[in-house]
């Protein structure tokens, strides 16, 4: 049923003319150029927003080759964002990377965490974190890989630079214990994982890893810049790239892939585009576009069953991330775009003041609101 739901969507063949490349070219440059007000606001002053954007087109050729074209605004993996929840993207995969490398287990394998006798299972944690982005599924996932194997292992595939140093909206985030694991195998097995600790990591140093002007301390202003050169660093090239690869894998080499099965990868997809209320969440509390802030972020409205956005987002200090891969397969469009942007005016952090909703969020949307009506092929005959 999933696979055959992602291919009606992705296996399209789009033929293209030299026009339609050539006018294709310059999408992200004419969004961003554009007079609407909610594109203009961060626009006329795009350095204060730390705004980094990639925009891919998708060229499919006669036999089923894919070409992907990417163009940039202000891309530098040099210059620090807080990349959020868009950590639990790679968490999710490497999760299931490493099951896939113990026999007798399958993505409905289940786990317990450091004796708690509550019993874990991967597909439930996989599509809470692509639904509502749910910290403690993301943290459990994280507990069976550890920071070694998911830092050592984005790095072989050439994703690079990535550095998750610490778990989120935890007390003690940043322990490098990893807890014991018994892992229930399919075949009513149990495998033991002892606790170990590995090494502490030194402090990133990067452009911008020190902002604003100061941060809330147990409710204490400190006035000085908010350090983050011991946060997550997964820069916005890696983390659109981690998403070509679950999309577009026959695009690499196999060392660079995913080493997951085919069913994996497609309950990986289901669930990156599959919406709160289908996931058995309050829709009025988990609206539409409450994890999709590309076309969606600004507003409560039902997003059309004819388009899938396939993403994370993320969400924390000021910052907005989305990456998302977008398909809306009665207009055979599709393309993906992956942004950041930072809206903290008054340059204090964790004070819980930001412009997401007036900003922010608005930006996001517009910008793939208009990717996607420069995409519609049909406007291009």
């Amino acid at each position: 049923m999933i696979k055959k739901h992602f291919n009606s969507l992705v296996i399209i063949v789009f033929i293209c003319t030299i026009t339609n490349i050539s006018n294709a070219q310059n999408l992200l440059k004419k969004v961003l150029t554009s007079d609407n007000d909610k594109i203009k606001k961060v626009m006329d002053n795009p350095e204060a927003y730390e705004l980094q954007i990639i925009y891919t087109q998708i060229i499919r050729g006669k036999n089923n080759t894919i070409t992907l074209k990417d163009y940039t605004y202000n891309l530098n993996k040099n210059n620090y964002f807080y990349p959020a929840s868009t950590v639990k993207f790679p968490i999710a995969v490497m999760a299931l990377e490493k099951l896939n490398s113990i026999p007798n287990t399958s993505i409905n394998s289940q786990f317990t965490i450091d004796g708690n006798p509550n019993k874990i299972r991967f597909s439930d944690e996989i599509s809470k974190i692509f639904a509502v982005s749910d910290n403690d599924a993301s943290n459990n996932l994280f507990e069976f890989i550890g920071f070694d194997y998911l830092n050592k292992n984005m790095e072989i595939k050439g994703l690079k630079p990535f550095r998750i140093n610490h778990r989120l909206s935890t007390p003690n985030s940043g322990s490098k214990t990893i807890k014991s694991i018994a892992l229930y195998k399919d075949d009513l097995s149990i495998e033991n994982f002892p606790q170990y600790t590995t090494e502490k990591y030194n402090p990133l140093q990067l452009n911008k890893i020190k902002k604003g002007i100061g941060y809330l301390d147990n409710d204490t202003l400190v006035k000085e810049p908010f350090d983050f050169s011991n946060k997550n660093y997964y820069p916005l090239e890696t983390l659109h790239n981690t998403l070509k690869r679950i999309i577009f894998p026959n695009n690499f080499k196999e060392s660079e892939r995913f080493h997951i099965t085919e069913k994996d990868r497609e309950f990986i997809l289901f669930s990156m585009q599959n919406l709160p209320k289908n996931a058995g969440y309050d829709p009025k509390e988990y609206y539409d576009g409450y994890c999709k802030f590309f076309m969606f972020g600004d507003t409560k409205q039902n997003i059309p069953t004819s388009i899938k956005i396939y993403n994370k987002v993320g969400d924390a200090y000021g910052t907005l991330i989305d990456c998302a891969y977008i398909v809306d397969s009665e207009k055979n469009i599709e393309f993906m775009v992956s942004a950041t942007i930072l809206v903290n005016k008054d340059g204090i952090f964790n004070d819980n003041v930001y412009e997401y909703d007036e900003i922010g969020l608005p930006f996001l949307a517009e910008l793939g609101r208009q990717l996607y009506w420069l995409n519609d092929k049909s406007k291009l005959k």
